[in-house]
């Protein structure tokens, strides 16, 4: 199983670029950010080549998915986020599906969401992406949220019914939506593209700050034969350089 440090949410507020050393520092190989379209990818990609870094995924631009109206410049979105994964050398696109509409029936957003995702099949096959929409929180941190429950979203990908899209699950997510089930998860590795973890209460280092059973969790992905990517999403409690330092080593059993 492979980590990659999410520096948004580390190392907020900073240009990707200078936070790639304290990654590398870590112990760890892989790095994953949000938005590209504020960033300076020139600069990123010669942080690259100096650290031997490589991006595991960031996200596309966000545009709703729920709003059939909005599809067209979703797919343009997505074609540029392409261009820039192939400059980055990154084959994992995230993405978040839109807010819930208050006049538009749940089953009409879903199945904007679906046709929507159904649409972005040729353009990641043509680039050799893995498309990967997330499920969040409702109760805390994405009040307004469409897509929350992890069921709908194994559902949606059966609808499109392509490798090329995937559910990001996010266990911090999940865990106060739906509480964590790990038979479930177990049953469904195949349609998770890629894991996010976070400590719960808080939002903190997954391993050290959670209630969250990570390495219950984390060995049982490890012994189902896991082998994409798992992204440290949190906001450190400790400083981040040394958060990030001890987790790598907790984590190299997993």
């Amino acid at each position: 199983m492979k980590y990659s440090a999410c520096v948004s949410a580390l190392y907020g507020g900073k240009p990707v670029e200078e936070t790639l050393d304290a990654v590398k520092a870590a112990g760890l190989n892989q790095y994953e950010f949000w938005s590209w379209w504020d960033q300076d990818t020139e600069r990123i990609l010669e942080a690259q080549q100096r650290t031997g870094l490589r991006p595991a995924a960031f996200c596309t631009r966000m545009v709703s998915l729920v709003e059939s109206a909005h599809r067209n410049a979703y797919l343009d979105g997505l074609a540029e986020t392409a261009e820039v994964c192939r400059k980055l050398q990154c084959s994992t696109v995230i993405t978040q599906v839109g807010a819930e509409l208050k006049n538009v029936s749940r089953g009409k957003q879903h199945e904007s969401l679906a046709e929507g995702l159904k649409a972005c099949v040729p353009l990641l096959e043509k680039n050799d992406l893995t498309l990967v929409f997330e499920p969040l929180n409702t109760k805390i941190d994405h009040p307004g949220y469409y897509l929350t429950a992890s069921e709908e979203a194994f559902q949606l990908v059966d609808e499109v019914g392509s490798s090329r899209v995937k559910v990001l699950f996010d266990l911090y997510h999940q865990y106060i939506t739906e509480g964590l089930n790990i038979e479930r998860i177990l049953k469904n590795l195949n349609k998770i593209g890629h894991f996010h973890v976070a400590g719960y209460p808080g939002r903190h280092e997954p391993l050290i700050h959670s209630e969250i059973d990570y390495p219950l969790i984390l060995r049982a992905l490890s012994e189902a034969g896991f082998d994409r990517t798992v992204g440290l999403e949190y906001f450190p409690q400790e400083d981040a350089a040394y958060g990030l330092s001890a987790l790598t080593q907790i984590l190299s059993p997993f």
